[in-house]
């Protein structure tokens, strides 16, 4: 029933402001963190706190290796205290926040943490209970096809975190059925389900950009669009019906990544000004990497932006 109990309390808060609460959810490397850095930068940094659970670790790199489970699994996580705060940031009170260091493994110094007007948070867990959901306005989960994240893995913990090829890929193998048990279950509970992969059915060369398929469930009011989703743009967007896992159909959202970059540009400022900003398309929306970038994640985080600011306005 907490759950419940939180729905109401935010609901009928008075007062200071609550913020509005943002889940990416998704397995590792599935690109949770590229895509709240495009958000945080969008909005901006002084009004956009985000927060990874990967904090919620209980128990580090070293300590890790000596167990029988990977952090995949609840029972390597603070999945209680990680509800508190979500409750408490929802509410929009402070937390002190755990600190886990990806570069080394260890924990550091604890992080005094005070809400912002936005909140995202990103990681393994985010939908993972009843209680941590009841804390989201907007829920999202990252869905990229398996091959396609183990290569985006391999690349990342090779590159920043110090790991060789063999022993990513002996880690995915362990963290597998993991995955399947606590992780890819919390697809279910998202408003919007992104995947970023190439146009299925399509014999694309090597280097293509990827498209992104954004499945917008019933469960939120999505963005009309009307402006951008005409057969002037279908080479770059266009929305139709499929079912969904349990067979409901579902509107999707196509963005297809090899439209050219000006058509891309045409419809990401359409969007934009859908959302009546008082300033210019963000420079750095769609960037994967510096000089890296994406049409199809600019588009993606400008969907996810009409949601903050449409639920940040009705609140």
């Amino acid at each position: 029933m907490l759950e419940k109990i939180i729905k109401m309390t935010r609901s009928e808060q008075q007062g200071a402001p609550r913020p509005v609460m943002l889940a990416i959810a998704g397995d590792s490397a599935s690109g949770k963190t590229t895509l709240t850095k495009g958000l945080v930068e969008a909005v901006g940094p002084e009004r956009c706190l985000s927060i990874c659970v990967d904090d919620y670790h209980r128990y580090d790199r070293e300590e890790r290796r000596a167990l029988p489970f990977t952090p995949l699994h609840p029972d390597c996580n603070y999945i209680d205290i990680m509800e508190q705060h979500l409750q408490l940031l929802a509410l929009g009170r402070p937390i002190l926040k755990p600190v886990y260091d990806h570069a080394t493994g260890r924990f550091t110094r604890p992080q005094y943490v005070e809400p912002k007007e936005f909140v995202i948070i990103e990681g393994l867990h985010p939908l993972s209970t009843k209680l941590t959901r009841a804390c989201f306005d907007v829920t999202v989960y990252l869905d990229p096809p398996e091959p396609i994240r183990r290569g985006w893995k391999v690349d990342r913990d090779c590159r920043k975190r110090g790991y060789t090829e063999a022993q990513v890929l002996a880690e995915l193998e362990r963290r597998e059925p993991e995955s399947q048990k606590f992780i890819r279950p919390q697809r279910r509970f998202a408003d919007i389900v992104v995947r970023f992969a190439p146009i299925a059915g399509r014999d694309e060369p090597p280097g293509t950009p990827l498209s992104a398929e954004l499945l917008l469930r019933p469960t939120i009011k999505h963005p009309a669009l009307s402006s951008v989703l005409t057969d002037d743009h279908r080479d770059a967007i266009h929305l139709k019906i499929m079912r969904d896992q349990d067979g409901t159909p579902t509107d999707c959202l196509h963005v297809h990544g090899p439209a050219s970059q000006e058509e891309a540009r045409h419809v990401e400022k359409a969007i934009w000004e859908e959302l009546e900003a008082t300033h210019g398309l963000p420079e750095r929306i769609g960037e994967i990497n510096p000089g890296d970038r994406s049409e199809p994640l600019a588009i993606t985080q400008l969907i996810l932006l009409y949601h903050l600011l449409q639920t940040k306005t009705g609140a």
